[in-house]
């Protein structure tokens, strides 16, 4: 007596005088192009078990091909955004930069502007210099003179 996988197999395949490899045959609809040696038919009640653990596996593999295709686009957000924060960045150096340069103009501009006075200064400076020294001098002379006038003083109340 025929299997029911046996019969199925029978009236589905057309009857030629070609023989067919058993082993690439379909169990239920015979010779076919697959070289494939699983017995899973679409139609055929199967193991429950086995689908849960194919539906998983498709899951994580979809997951998993996911992840590779959107890391790649990660890095080109990740990239966008430091190139955003560079560009940033240089935009305030550069607003640094325009103040420190308009800043030094403007230094420059006041120190030409207090040459003359640091030139009067200097002069005053070289002034009051040689009238310290013309001061020592005299204070000089004054001590000689009034140990002279001392001395010819003593000279006299010693005479008379």
């Amino acid at each position: 007596m025929e299997s029911k996988v046996e019969q199925l197999a029978n009236a589905t395949v057309p009857q030629t005088t070609q023989e067919h490899n058993v082993l690439l045959d379909s169990p239920i609809r015979g010779p076919t192009l697959s070289t494939s040696t699983s017995s899973f038919e679409a139609l055929d009640p199967h193991d429950p078990n086995l689908s849960r653990l194919a539906t998983k596996m498709f899951r994580k593999t979809e997951e998993y091909i996911s992840n590779e295709l959107n890391a790649p686009l990660e890095d080109y957000k990740l990239l966008e955004e430091m190139n955003k924060a560079t560009v940033a960045k240089y935009a305030d150096m550069q607003q640094i930069a325009e103040n420190l340069n308009v800043s030094t103009n403007e230094l420059s501009i006041k120190f030409q502007q207090l040459v003359p006075l640091m030139k009067q200064i200097d002069e005053i400076s070289d002034t009051v210099d040689k009238l310290e020294a013309a001061a020592y001098k005299l204070d000089a002379y004054s001590i000689a003179l009034e140990n002279r006038i001392k001395s010819v003083l003593q000279r006299k109340s010693t005479i008379h």
